[in-house]
């Protein structure tokens, strides 16, 4: 018997839908890390699986790149379509500045997953009670060739203060502060907690944190955007009172062209499963990711990410807010 032409009709319409299906079933990402070494690389995975398993109709995986700047880069030649950036440096990369002068990259923010408050830890004896109280003093502004180093060097420029700056590895500044050749020296924080090598020397002598004044946060705000301002709460140490200071976000980031529902989904889906991620990486237990992210973004969110925030009731900040 002859097919009708209602019966082929339907059929074309059937392999469409087919087709479409099969089309969204297979849409297929791969997310920029870092080094496999390191504990964000476990953070990523768990992400990956999150995706995978929460996302209807799209398959992630995970590459190992050279993190950052290397992802920025992937990004922008379509290689990868989200992956780990930092805050400052995906603000350097879509603004055209630093290493990226003359070749921006735009990306898209999704989440931000942890933030590094940046610590001026000094010896209590070294009689430095405000950053202004830096200058001519010996100070470390980070281990060589950190983001930490190359940050507070910035911001002391910005804020008019020149210390005097020693330089050298981890091993080595500690070395130096415990025996009192460094008096102080600018070290990462672990969420609201100072890291351990700051620590270690708090086992040999008594340290202090210095805070921002109102104005000198004001003073970042304005002239640094690469940077977030936060408030660390009294406990960062034994001892240790509140106290403001700069910091960078660790985040993923997007490819401009990504989805819009697609992005929405991804979010969504790392937003209301938390577990997977606190357990591959401890410092996003008991984190507000949403909430960090508005604070400590730097770029415009995905359209699919700012579509989330907002259904939670959440005001998108003016400088987040998503682009064409």
């Amino acid at each position: 018997m002859k097919p009708t032409l209602k019966t082929l009709l339907a059929a074309a319409v059937s392999t469409t839908f087919l087709t479409a299906g099969m089309a969204q079933a297979n849409e297929r990402l791969l997310i920029g890390s870092t080094s496999s070494s390191s504990s964000h690389y476990g953070y990523f995975v768990a992400v990956n699986q999150i995706i995978n398993s929460q996302v209807e109709g799209v398959s992630a995986s995970v590459a190992e790149t050279g993190a950052t700047v290397d992802n920025l880069r992937r990004l922008g030649r379509h290689q990868i379509d989200m992956g780990l950036v930092t805050t400052n440096t995906g603000y350097h990369a879509y603004a055209g500045q630093e290493d990226f002068d003359g070749r921006p990259v735009d990306s898209r923010l999704l989440w931000v997953y942890t933030v590094a408050p940046q610590n001026v830890v000094m010896r209590q004896d070294a009689g430095v009670a405000t950053l202004e109280d830096l200058e001519g003093v010996r100070f470390n502004p980070g281990i060589t060739g950190s983001a930490t180093e190359k940050t507070t060097e910035a911001v002391m420029r910005t804020l008019g203060i020149s210390p005097n700056y020693v330089r050298g590895s981890t091993t080595d500044i500690v070395d130096a502060m415990k025996d009192g050749r460094v008096m102080g020296s600018a070290k990462s924080g672990v969420g609201n907690r100072l890291d351990g090598s700051s620590m270690d020397i708090a086992t040999f002598t008594p340290i202090s944190v210095l805070s921002l004044t109102d104005e000198q946060a004001a003073t970042l705000r304005e002239e640094m955007p690469d940077v977030a301002i936060v408030d660390v709460p009294e406990g960062a140490g034994e001892g240790i009172p509140a106290y403001t200071t700069w910091a960078f976000g660790v985040a993923v980031h997007a490819h401009p062209d990504l989805d819009e529902e697609t992005a929405y989904r991804i979010v969504k889906a790392v937003m209301e499963n938390p577990e997977p991620q606190a357990n591959a990486f401890s410092a996003v237990r008991d984190a507000d990711l949403a909430q960090m992210t508005l604070e400590v973004g730097t770029v415009p969110l995905h359209a699919g990410a700012a579509r989330y925030f907002e259904e939670q009731g959440l005001e998108i900040p003016d400088a987040l807010r998503p682009v064409e």
